[in-house]
């Protein structure tokens, strides 16, 4: 009687299951987190999964479906490498534009790594079937051609909210005049002012500018170099059929958003798990608390000068509470109350009742679980997003930002931030309500994640969740040609009433004031 009904079982099971190909050639530090818990929910559905990264796993992967690693050796320390020439902590002497042009010559030259490997060129040449191709959207256009070249949907992961490198992809409006763009400073829920908003353009003509005037021809060639028959780069651009999008309104200012969009900040966090027993010793005998020091996983506090390093020694070292730092070193002067660590398991200790203050370089990764678990942020932002999440953590009230950057990074200052957000209970009463919107969904982000893929292969693409801006060039899309012919046929018509009424008062003052004929003699 049974076996009927098992067979019925694996039928369905089969028949729901669906083959999804990973692209994360970059994958690494946050990045990774994000890319492998993706691919991993989907396993974990049922799902048949080809996840393509830097990294192997150690151990077999224990997932209702199948989870296959295509490891890219060498990457990891190509991305290594790169990370040392960027050197985010001396970023700020850099301008803008040279900043932009630098991460742009790292990510082509990745993705041109990328292209020319010969296990993704064995994959672009195989015969294999897919129903969804999934990438990160991170200067790696490129990449997108594989929807085209396996004929399937293309599915993008941006581990940021939504902004001006990923709303073109699917036609969402760019707001810029009350959007603040994420190099633009300010309160976003304040009205700019007239010269913020002029910033704020530039910042946006820029961004379009790199993005489809230099970018996108040179991913074009990549595309060619390993292609017989290459899509058009500008057609791949614009075929995703979702963008799941790394945020949340509990964490930015709210924002439009097209139906292909959908966020799903926080699907990376994982109920706590019970910390190593030195960890749990160290933070369950801290009666006055713990202040938690990270700066990320990209950034290396073993990195940071010398004056810097003993600032920090200095304050923290000053503090009744404990102190756990993750440094990747040896630590010479570390204070009695300090515990350091290479690796730390973050989202764990931001769950123990006993940690008061999280100081964090204001990565989108930390302060969402910062929020998750309720706990206040000290951020020392260095470069990219970090300086906007930590100026929205700060107006939002649950944060004090420093940047490191900042000509008056002193022990005084530094310590003044710390204890008042030890002291002030109004930052984690901000935090904690931040934490109940953060968890008030209707579903948990990752399950909000799988369907939504697994609605994109059973409804085709889904096209019809695409929106007619897409289709449009950026001048009709803002109406820059009907303000235009609209102004020239008001000046017109203006230069004709002016004109006639000229004529007219000319004929009334030639009747008032005739002109007398002078006789000749």
């Amino acid at each position: 009687m049974w076996k009927p009904v098992l067979v019925i079982l694996c039928v369905c099971y089969f028949v729901q299951s669906a083959r999804y190909l990973g692209l994360f050639p970059t994958s690494t530090g946050s990045h990774y987190i994000l890319d492998f818990k993706l691919m991993k929910a989907l396993a974990d559905a049922g799902h048949d999964v080809t996840f393509v990264s830097p990294t192997k796993q150690k151990e077999p992967l224990k997932t209702k479906g199948n989870f296959t690693d295509l490891e890219l050796e060498g990457f990891a320390e190509i991305m290594q490498k790169a990370m040392v020439e960027f050197n985010p902590f001396e970023i700020n002497k850099k301008s803008f534009l040279t900043m932009m042009k630098l991460m742009m010559t790292i990510f082509v030259d990745s993705t041109n790594a990328t292209m020319h490997h010969p296990k993704i060129l064995q994959l672009l040449n195989s015969n294999e079937k897919y129903d969804a191709v999934i990438m990160e959207h991170f200067q790696n256009d490129a990449l997108k051609v594989f929807s085209a070249v396996f004929n399937c949907p293309l599915i993008i992961l941006f581990s940021l909210g939504p902004n001006s490198w990923i709303n073109p992809t699917v036609g969402n409006p760019s707001e810029i005049s009350y959007i603040r763009h994420f190099f633009a400073s300010g309160n976003p829920t304040e009205p700019m002012t007239f010269l913020e908003r002029t910033k704020n353009l530039f910042f946006y003509v820029v961004d379009y500018f790199l993005a489809f005037y230099i970018s996108l021809p040179q991913h074009q060639q990549l595309v060619n170099s390993v292609l017989e028959n290459p899509p058009n780069i500008y057609d791949s651009y614009f075929n995703a059929s979702l963008v799941l999008l790394n945020s949340h309104t509990s964490i930015y200012a709210p924002q439009p958003l097209v139906p292909s969009m959908v966020e799903i900040g926080g699907y990376h966090i994982d109920p706590p798990k019970k910390l190593p027993q030195d960890l749990q010793d160290f933070l369950d005998s801290a009666k006055d608390g713990v202040v938690y020091f990270s700066m990320g996983s990209n950034l290396k506090s073993k990195n940071m000068p010398d004056d810097r390093k003993k600032i920090f020694l200095n304050v923290l070292g000053r503090l009744k509470q404990k102190v756990i730092w993750k440094f990747e070193e040896d630590l010479p002067g570390k204070p009695s109350n300090m515990l350091i660590k290479k690796w730390l398991p973050q989202q764990d200790i931001l769950a123990h009742p006993n940690v008061r203050l999280f100081i964090t370089h204001g990565g989108l990764l930390s302060t969402t679980e910062t929020i998750y678990h309720g706990v206040p942020i000290l951020a020392i932002p260095v470069f990219g997003d970090q300086p906007a999440n930590a100026e929205r953590a700060q107006y939002a009230g649950y944060a004090l930002k420093l940047d490191y950057h900042d000509t008056n990074f002193t022990e005084e200052r530094l310590s003044y931030l710390i204890n008042e957000l030890l002291n002030n209970p109004k930052y984690r009463e901000n935090v904690q309500r931040r934490s109940k919107l953060f968890h008030d969904r209707p579903m948990k982000p990752k399950d909000t994640a799988v369907y939504w893929m697994e609605y994109v292969v059973r409804n085709n693409g889904a096209r019809h969740l695409r929106v007619g801006g897409i289709n449009i060039p950026w001048y009709q899309y803002y109406l820059l040609d009907v303000m235009l012919v609209l102004t020239v046929m008001v000046s017109i018509v203006l230069y004709a009433v002016i004109f006639i009424l000229r004529r007219i008062c000319r004929k009334l003052r030639s009747k008032v004031h005739p002109v007398k004929k002078v006789k000749k003699q």
